[in-house]
């Protein structure tokens, strides 16, 4: 029995029902300090718990278990060597970097550079910010947004940009008065859901094949699917140990500790000690989670080959096709619970943060706060948050009439670029006294990343076909700590 496009819809119906309930109680009497970092008066576990399911997006909860067995990057349980070396990033993050944006009493994280360096490298840090977020959290939705159209939207006649448009609206709704305030509590929420989406699918799929608990991973060893660590092949191997483990690291130093989006919400702890509580029991749960969507994966290779079903081209509609066509109809609920908490987790701190960082570093909202009544700033406010939207439903719209994964998949990973910039800004100003030509910044912040494609695209012709992978992201960062170092002199000589 599959269920019906109506009732999955309805699970989605409900489950913004409650949205609205939580947005309610958390943004009466929301001001801007409200919606920017809600008062500094989050409870710390609250926000470490939520942050779980910020941090898996939708490539995570569709992706992740379909490279499991596809082979290549990241095949069997390789990324759990990326996941220890988010382990290291989140260290460096929780001791450097968050100490230093309380002690300066941030709003928005790339006040720093202004502080450090000047209004050209504070504007342009920013700026790469949102032109990253605004790229890769359209390519997360619109990955949620597809799944939804072929399995419930479709059924029921709905055209792709009316499903985007829900989508964006329905999360707009609920964080337009609350902001960061509201998404604390409701990112706490779809936490819970997709993390017991995932283990009661695990159960389903377990029951199903008719394996307990300790035959789970003779069956999953049997097609391979269970090697970790990878040494043998060297640093040319996509899935090389050392490789794999420095690649995470430097993804959660920049993708957390330098992103607006995901600092935002640890700013909004009362204390550097209550977020540094936060970021270690974050770190724990995160890591528990990846595997148990590694888990996952392997078990919905496993009832593949036991069922004879065939691979979908795209491995990252696997978890989805089984989910729907084949277990249970309460695995099908569960699945779309578990999406429709992927639908708001991949936008709404996304909306909160890019609103921030335009009206904090662009539009000088703590600057105008003394000479401007606060009923006008928040109007200026809620136009942003709404253009946001905006931009966010054309940006969807562009890849879904793109119509090529491979155009597509190449504009998320340019996105991936801006984070070079960002690593070798704050790593210069941490680790050097130097002063920079601030004019000069925004030129070598543009050049890091198109000298960085470069190299990506022609490795045969520069590297000799070694494959960078996520390194890319440190040749980005290297390459605008160079550009910076030419363009500053030393303290002294002022």
């Amino acid at each position: 029995m599959v269920l019906s496009s109506v009732v999955l819809l309805s699970v989605f119906a409900g489950y913004f029902v409650i949205l609205m309930l939580i947005s309610v109680l958390t943004s009466r009497k929301a001001g801007n300090i409200e919606f920017f970092i809600a008062g500094r008066k989050s409870p710390w576990f609250v926000v470490a718990f939520g942050m779980v399911g910020a941090s898996i997006s939708g490539v995570t909860f569709l992706s992740v278990p379909g490279v499991v067995g596809a082979g290549g990057t990241n095949q069997a349980f390789s990324y759990l060597q990326i996941v220890l070396g988010y382990i290291i990033g989140y260290a460096i993050v929780a001791n450097v970097l968050m100490p230093l944006y309380y002690k300066l009493n941030l709003i928005s994280i790339y006040g720093y550079l202004e502080q450090r360096f000047g209004t050209s490298s504070y504007k342009t840090g920013s700026a790469f910010f949102i032109l990253s977020r605004t790229i890769g959290s359209a390519f997360r939705l619109f990955l949620v947004v597809v799944i939804m159209q072929q399995f419930i939207l479709a059924p029921l006649g709905i055209p792709f940009w009316m499903t985007g448009a829900l989508a964006i609206l329905l999360i707009l709704i609920y964080t337009f008065k609350g902001g960061i305030k509201t998404v604390v509590w409701t990112d706490t929420l779809q936490t819970v859901c997709m993390l017991g989406v995932v283990v009661l699918t695990i159960g389903a799929i377990i029951r199903s094949l008719d394996l307990s608990w300790t035959t789970v991973m003779p069956a999953i060893q049997e097609l391979g699917l269970n090697k970790v660590f990878h040494f043998s092949g060297g640093w040319s191997d996509p899935n090389n140990f050392f490789k794999q483990v420095i690649s995470g690291a430097l993804i959660t130093i920049v993708m957390t500790g330098l992103d607006q989006d995901m600092m935002q919400k640890n700013l909004t702890c009362k204390s550097i000690g209550d977020a540094r509580k936060n970021m270690f029991v974050f770190c724990i749960i995160l890591v528990l989670a990846n595997v148990l969507f590694l888990m996952l994966g392997a078990l919905l290779y496993v009832y593949a080959a036991h069922e004879g079903i065939a691979i979908p081209e795209r491995t990252d509609q696997l978890f989805p096709m089984i989910a729907m066509e084949y277990l249970p109809p309460v695995v099908a609920f569960l699945f779309v619970l578990g999406l429709t908490a992927m639908v708001y987790s991949s936008v709404d701190s996304t909306l909160a943060a890019l609103t921030t960082a335009v009206c904090v570093d662009f539009l000088n909202f703590k600057k105008r706060e003394g000479y401007q009544d606060q009923k006008t700033l928040m109007r200026i406010r809620r136009i942003v948050h709404v253009l946001f939207a905006c931009l966010l439903f054309v940006v969807i719209i562009i890849f879904n009439s793109l119509n090529n994964d491979a155009v597509i998949n190449e504009l998320f990973a340019a996105a991936g670029f801006t984070y070079g910039p960002l690593l070798g800004l704050f790593t210069f100003g941490l680790f050097t006294k130097r002063t920079l030509n601030d004019k000069l910044v925004p030129i070598i912040c543009i050049l890091a990343p198109i000298i960085s494609w470069v190299l990506h695209t022609y490795n045969d012709i520069f590297l000799n076909g070694f494959q960078l992978g996520f390194l890319i992201l440190a040749v980005n960062g290297l390459l605008t700590f160079l550009g910076l170092w030419a363009i500053s002199k030393p303290a002294s000589s002022r």
